[in-house]
């Protein structure tokens, strides 16, 4: 599977719940956090719904 670097760029403050609860499942805890992740359909899938705050990067 392919590996991605994923960083949050926008903050979940002002965002709905389930957005907010998206950033923590994947790991988030602060802004400008990076997270090297497998790009599984579930990562990818969770990604996609909070793709507005973050920026991926693939390696």
């Amino acid at each position: 599977m392919k590996k991605a670097k994923i960083t949050q760029v926008k903050s979940g403050i002002g965002r709905p719940q389930r957005q907010k609860d998206t950033l923590t499942a994947l790991g988030f805890k602060r802004m400008n956090q990076s997270i090297e992740k497998e790009m599984s359909p579930q990562v990818a899938g969770m990604v996609d719904k909070v793709k507005h705050l973050l920026k991926i990067e693939e390696l």
